[in-house]
């Protein structure tokens, strides 16, 4: 495990800038799978979220096998960067819509959501509740952005470790559900892997608790992570990248993305160890 900083001295000052503002004046913005949860358990790398969902045994053959299909037709207009944005964005959002589309009609309950939430391969990083406890103590809002958390999954995970604070904010695609626990529909806007920032916060109620607070560190596993600042009118802000695929071709491009790499399965140590720097 090694951690890489490429300008330690720019770091250093951002460090600086944030502690002389003050705890009040600090939010944390993360993404979720891979980030606060491990990238590999047992030696084998873990799926998102919605990649468990459709791998596993929770609903039927046929929602996965549809799934795939979907995931095989959208997932490489996703990463491919030689097709306009524009038209990369309007192949998310219909990619989310229909597959969510389909689990509504594959009969998704939130029965379902439990039993993904026991599963052995959801495991927070080392050290990572420990943040989270101290975020609390401090009343520093967390921030979650996912566009992989279906519905409750999250805030059930969280529970589960009782990590569930009132200072946590997760923002994720939603549900409607029956009586009986079915999806019925979604509400709030559809959040997929190109709009997920911080500007699309503007329309619900935690952004008048994270308006003011300008300084930011950010957490993430992909440099596609680091959109989720968004538009932000951010003074100062911290990136932290987990790089756990690809180590040595990614380094590079990481390092320039972020201001500090946390290579290898990495734990919070560093996080943890930051957040008492800054008290």
């Amino acid at each position: 495990m090694s951690i890489y900083i490429s300008n330690p001295k720019e770091v250093e000052r951002k460090i600086g800038r944030i502690k002389k503002d003050g705890l009040k004046n600090l939010q944390i913005l993360t993404d979720f799978d891979r980030t606060l949860t491990k990238a590999f358990v047992d030696g084998e790398p873990t799926p998102s979220i919605m990649k468990l969902l459709r791998s596993g045994t929770y609903i039927s053959p046929q929602y996965n096998d549809a799934a795939d299909a979907l995931s095989k037709k959208y997932y490489p207009i996703e990463i491919n960067l030689t097709i306009p944005y524009e038209e990369r964005r309007k192949a998310m959002e219909e990619w989310w819509t229909t597959h969510f589309d389909l689990l509504i009609k594959s009969g998704l309950n939130k029965k379902h959501l439990e039993q993904m939430v026991l599963n052995e391969k959801l495991q927070f990083r080392e050290g990572a509740l420990e943040m989270v406890d101290y975020l609390h103590q401090n009343n520093i809002p967390l921030v979650i952005i996912s566009s992989s958390g279906l519905g409750e999954t999250i805030p059930m995970l969280l529970k589960k470790h009782r990590r569930l604070y009132d200072n946590v904010h997760v923002i994720t695609n939603e549900y409607v559900w029956d009586s009986n626990g079915n999806a019925k529909g979604m509400q709030g806007p559809t959040i997929h892997v190109m709009n997920k920032d911080e500007s699309a916060l503007k329309t619900l109620p935690v952004f008048e608790t994270i308006a003011h607070r300008k300084n930011v560190i950010l957490l993430g596993d992909s440099i596609d992570d680091l959109k989720m600042i968004g538009d932000f009118k951010y003074n100062n802000l911290l990136t932290l990248g987990f790089l756990d695929a690809n180590v040595h071709a990614n380094r590079p491009a990481y390092q320039k993305a972020f201001d500090v790499v946390l290579e290898g399965n990495e734990t919070f140590d560093y996080i943890n160890e930051l957040m008492e720097k800054i008290k």
